[in-house]
């Protein structure tokens, strides 16, 4: 039972290491035009991964207060940008 709970604890690093060895034994899959299309997958989906996993993790007084303040900048920019006309 202790190794069980070991690895519920050290779940992140277990997959890494595992990541690590699948590439070491099949480094084809993550080539450039290979199936994996990391060219496509960095740039794209990974990038949004990162950016979705951080804005869960906001507190919610946070996020509230940025909701609040995005209606205020929105309609004080829209306003002014129509004084030009």
């Amino acid at each position: 039972m202790r190794l069980l709970e070991r690895m519920r604890k050290e779940w992140f690093m277990i997959g890494i290491v595992l990541a690590i060895a699948g590439a070491k034994l099949e480094p084809s899959i993550g080539v450039k035009g290979g199936p994996l299309k990391p060219e496509i997958t960095v740039s794209y989906i990974a990038v949004a991964t990162i950016f979705f996993n951080s804005g869960l993790s906001l507190n919610t007084e946070f996020a509230d207060s940025r909701l609040h303040a995005s209606p205020c900048v929105f309609c004080s920019d829209f306003n002014q940008g129509s004084w030009w006309k």
